[in-house]
């Protein structure tokens, strides 16, 4: 990069954006949104001085939290209602012709905020260049004769730009990911005073009362409440590894996942994994991508990121597509003595966000057919490039999750119960699942239905072991990879699965659906709906978006019993089950998943139960396909779907010669050996 002609650059543009937002458009309908994007550009610029100037270090706390919330002020609350960063408005304000294009280069501009912290002036500049291109080509028309470009015109400047500046933008992510010779975020955990909760808006993330309070929280926190937190955390990622059989030894760096406020168990995580001779990589989260973990933050307006999550569709065709294949593809090549220590992810989930109920809108960008078939095809080749490069057998992974202030006033005796889920004894599990276990390895198939209004009944069908003596179907799931402990599962076989799966009420990937049902034909989606919205077409369409992720049906990736009657007690005991994470709600009744089994990608790895005996259910006629078509074996995706225990009449398995038996009756545990999972109802 030469930095010379980047500086000369910044000035230039930063100059032509002070010129609009002084002057706008003369009569015209878009002078406002110019000048309205002009004067954002404006403060960004005079904030990247006041950083860069030291005044995160000499201004008061509540000063900066006035100046941060002033980089989100339009988008956030009431405001949003008249902001040209929602679609809606845009166009009511600019026509409908240019509306949606306009709010979704507002919102690539507005993403410039992270470029002010963590200094990245180039990125900075050439989102800047980009709106300065579009008022010139708006500029010039209307000064020629008096009318709008062509739309298509500013179609093709936001079309090149992405073209021109991807593989740049791929590249700093992977670097982040591998390279962790330089890491703003680990610079942050590691070197910050967080007694000084001004580091806090050093990520250049909005920084709400979640940030603030879980940050307080965790500071009066005693060292052994933290140093459990963490070591719950990065045991269970080495136990993971343990359990596979790979050797963590081998490997250099793992890539933590965390939320802003919980620096003090990161920092100690931190010091944990490199004992185990790891260094830590963080990344970014990009800014309209909330479901990303990497470093995340509460979002100043979720219902800001839904209306542009499908923004790619302005520009998104096969040529761009070939462009972001060949930018991972150059990144990963770069990169390729890092990638081969990547161990691979460790997550720090949160729960307890207010619902979230979002809006459809026909101003927002959508994805025709044809884009979201070629989304498909790119999430796919991209991931081919990253096992050329990462060997998935050799990587693992954990995800522990723990609430944040917004769940309620009791978030102290929340965050404490949650501790102590999580940290639940796994031998005691570990005991009561190989029963099960061993009840199912006798069935050919289980029957899950449910009771009262849920209308769920439907039949799963099993491998057949072929050494009943020294194989299985299910994995005794305890505290490792996937904390807390609670869960026997399996990939089903998918011909002969059929039936209907019903829940009242679930939340899935931050979004609720109300009365959700899926039917399965052969184990894959054949038809579902939900009543989100007053029509079927809306609502079929949130669960093609949001669960199917635009595939035109998914497989049942994955079957399981959650045994963990602890934490559907505590969920009911605080009136959270609408809060919980997947990742202890799984563990709260059966649940089905819809995409990828749980072996995605590394299906040769062996595995055995605690008892000895080989998990054989890793494959499911899709995933076969990997050798020979690997666009058809995999989908990129897994969707836990949780059925509560109040809305379970039975689970049983039926063997052979047709005789049954009982997993779970009316909700409750009745196998013989898993009765004391029972004892939880009763506390």
């Amino acid at each position: 990069m030469d930095l010379e002609l980047l500086q000369e650059r910044y000035e230039l543009v930063s100059k032509r954006v002070e010129e609009i937002a002084a002057e706008g458009l003369q009569d015209s309908v878009f002078s406002d949104y110019f000048k309205t994007v002009a004067g954002f550009l404006c403060r960004v610029f005079k904030e990247r001085e006041f950083v860069l100037g030291g005044g995160l270090d000499t201004t008061s706390f509540d000063e900066l939290l006035k100046r941060n919330h002033a980089l989100y002020e339009d988008i956030h609350g009431d405001n949003y209602n008249d902001s040209y960063a929602n679609p809606e408005v845009c166009a009511k304000k600019t026509g409908k012709e240019f509306g949606t294009m306009l709010s979704a280069i507002y919102a690539k501009v507005r993403s410039a905020i992270s470029d002010i912290y963590d200094d990245d002036a180039e990125d900075l500049v050439q989102r800047a260049e980009l709106f300065v291109e579009v008022y010139v080509a708006f500029e010039t028309a209307l000064n020629e004769d008096g009318k709008a470009p062509a739309y298509e015109d500013i179609k093709d400047i936001l079309y090149w730009n992405q073209c021109d500046y991807f593989e740049e933008t791929v590249e700093k992510s992977i670097a982040n990911m591998l390279d962790t010779s330089k890491n703003f975020f680990v610079d942050i955990v590691k070197k910050s005073d967080l007694n000084d909760l001004r580091y806090l808006f050093k990520y250049g993330y909005f920084v709400s009362d979640n940030e603030i309070k879980i940050a307080e929280f965790l500071n009066k926190a005693d060292e052994e409440t933290v140093s459990k937190m963490a070591d719950t955390y990065t045991e269970g990622y080495r136990i993971g590894f343990e359990v596979a059989g790979i050797d963590l030894k081998k490997k250099t760096t793992v890539e933590v996942y965390y939320p802003v406020g919980f620096e003090r168990m990161i920092r100690k995580a931190i010091e944990n994994f490199e004992a185990m001779g790891l260094k830590v990589s963080v990344r970014r989260k990009p800014d309209l991508e909330p479901r990303d973990a990497f470093c995340y933050a509460t979002h100043a307006n979720r219902q800001y990121c839904f209306d542009h999550k499908d923004d790619r569709a302005l520009y998104l065709d096969k040529n761009m597509a070939n462009r972001i294949v060949e930018g991972y593809a150059n990144s990963y090549e770069k990169y390729k003595k890092e990638a081969l220590g990547y161990a691979g992810p460790a997550v720090v989930e949160t729960f307890g966000q207010n619902t979230f109920d979002p809006v459809n809108k026909p101003e927002n960008a959508k994805c025709s057919k044809e884009q979201d078939k070629l989304d498909r095809e790119l999430d796919a080749k991209i991931f081919e490039i990253m096992r050329t490069y990462i060997n998935y057998e050799e990587r693992s992974f954990t995800i522990i999750s723990f609430p944040i202030p917004e769940i309620g006033d009791k978030f102290d005796e929340i965050f404490a119960e949650t501790i102590k889920i999580n940290t639940l004894d796994y031998r005691k599990y570990q005991s009561i699942q190989s029963k099960i276990i061993d009840a199912l390895d006798e069935a050919k198939y289980v029957h899950v239905k449910g009771s009262g209004k849920n209308i769920t009944d439907i039949c799963v069908n099993l491998h057949e072991l072929k050494n009943p003596a020294k194989e299985t179907n299910f994995e005794n799931c305890v505290a490792d990879v996937n904390i807390p402990v609670g869960e026997v599962f399996t990939s089903p076989v998918l011909e002969e699965t059929n039936g209907v799966l019903n829940v009242s009420r679930v939340f899935l990937n931050g979004l609720e659906y109300r009365d959700l049902t899926i039917t399965f034909k052969d184990g894959k989606i054949a038809d579902y709906n939900c009543s989100n919205f007053s029509t079927e077409e809306e609502n079929k369409r949130f669960i093609y978006e949001n669960v199917l992720f635009k595939h035109d049906t998914l497989p049942i990736g994955e079957f399981a019993i959650g045994t963990n009657t602890t934490a559907y007690v505590f969920a009911n005991k605080y009136n959270i089950a609408d809060k919980l994470p997947i990742l202890i709600a799984e563990k709260t009744g059966p649940h089905f998943a819809v995409g990828d089994t749980c072996y995605s990608h590394s299906e040769e790895v062996v595995l055995h139960n605690p008892d000895g005996k080989e998990i054989i259910a890793k494959d499911n006629s899709c995933s076969l396909l990997r050798n020979t078509n690997p666009a058809e074996a995999y989908f990129d995706c897994h969707t836990d779907i949780t059925i509560p225990y109040d809305e379970l009449e039975i689970i049983e398995g039926v063997k052979e010669d047709g005789s049954r038996f009982s997993i779970i009756e009316n909700g409750r545990f009745v196998l013989s050996g898993t009765e004391e999972l029972n004892e939880a109802f009763e506390n």
